[in-house]
């Protein structure tokens, strides 16, 4: 019997990129990637084979066409685009740096941007859907964005399906007189699955924080924080089930300490600690470990499964140049396997 498909809703975004000094060495000192948080997790589970469709907004225009190609090449279904506005959002990243330090968001005015409760019609784009996906960059940007987020997890509450949601804060986009606290939480009431770490949940779901965890420092103080956040955040939202965490620690050096914890049925499941010296590209690694994290769940994996996935999905990304992934499913699972034996 054929599977339901995983929706997966926010805005595209172009994202404009220096080129490497070899590459700027010719006539290209600038690449472009095609990217988005919701579009990186629709990428990824197409790449591994989970029927994947993918809700936006864009301009009915050449552009589009082009962007709606490369989709459909990737396996996405893109019958639920719906055409409006004037303009692709686009954002700047300097290369090699950490999203949250070097970004410049060019958001405004683009078509999703001016998304309008009404404009889609949920029920028709979720009839053959039995996952959907969002994030919380959607919301941040206006109160508008914010409407069409609860009517879709409304919508998608009535039919029954599993709701998932990435707690992504990013504090450059909330600027429309609103605070996280006053938007988050009436959608995440909503949600299954709630992925992100011990800060986003603090500040987009007002749970407890230990101020001083950073003093503290070491593995087992953060990781049972995360137990803590995930019971929280159940209590808070019953509807929840699946509670992720994950823990990245950057250093001036680039070197990288990843590890992520999973909470579910009571209990908690934490992955081995990843390292690496050198990094491509930071963007996207979260997107890729909420699309394995979907990926698992949605093919009823073993808890400590799921996360052992996502994991290193997530951590391989860091070694990809772009936004989403091209790692094969194989792949990930057999790294994942051999590192989980290894410790």
């Amino acid at each position: 019997m054929r599977k339901k498909k995983v929706l997966a809703f926010g805005e595209l975004l172009l994202r404009i990129s220096p080129a490497s000094h070899e590459d700027a060495a010719g006539k290209h000192p600038m690449l472009l990637y095609m990217g988005g948080a919701e579009l990186n997790v629709a990428t990824a589970l197409a790449g591994w084979n989970v029927p994947v469709k993918y809700c936006t907004v864009l301009p009915d225009n050449f552009m589009s066409k082009h962007v709606i190609n490369y989709l459909e090449y990737k396996g996405i279904y893109t019958s639920s685009i719906v055409y409006a506005g004037k303009r692709i959002g686009v954002y700047y990243l300097e290369r090699g740096a950490d999203l949250k330090g070097s970004v410049v968001y060019d958001r405004e005015h683009s078509s999703f941007s001016e998304v309008t409760t009404g404009m889609i019609d949920w029920d028709k784009v979720l009839h053959d859907v039995e996952w959907f996906d969002f994030s919380a960059i959607s919301p941040a940007l206006n109160q508008n964005v914010a409407d069409v987020c609860l009517e879709a997890v409304e919508a998608a509450s009535r039919k029954g399906i599993t709701i998932s949601v990435d707690l992504n804060y990013r504090s450059r986009l909330w600027k429309y007189g609103k605070e996280p606290i006053e938007i988050m939480p009436k959608l995440v009431e909503h949600c299954d699955v709630v992925m992100g770490n011990i800060w986003a949940a603090n500040t987009l779901l007002g749970t407890a924080i230990d101020e001083h965890i950073h003093d503290k420092g070491t593995r087992e103080a953060y990781l049972e924080h995360a137990r803590t956040t995930s019971i929280e955040v159940m209590e808070k939202f019953p509807k929840c089930k699946v509670v992720a965490n994950t823990f990245r620690f950057d250093s001036k050096q680039n070197d990288v300490l990843y590890y992520t914890s999973l909470y579910k049925d009571g209990q908690q499941y934490n992955s081995p600690e990843w390292t690496c010296h050198g990094v491509k590209d930071r963007s996207g690694s979260g997107d890729c470990f909420m699309a394995g994290l979907v990926y698992g769940l949605y093919n009823q994996h073993e808890p400590q499964q799921v996360l052992e996935y996502a994991t290193a999905a997530a951590f391989g990304k860091l070694q990809e140049v772009g936004d989403a992934t091209d790692q094969e499913a194989f792949n990930i699972s057999r790294t994942a396997n051999e590192l989980t034996e290894n410790n």
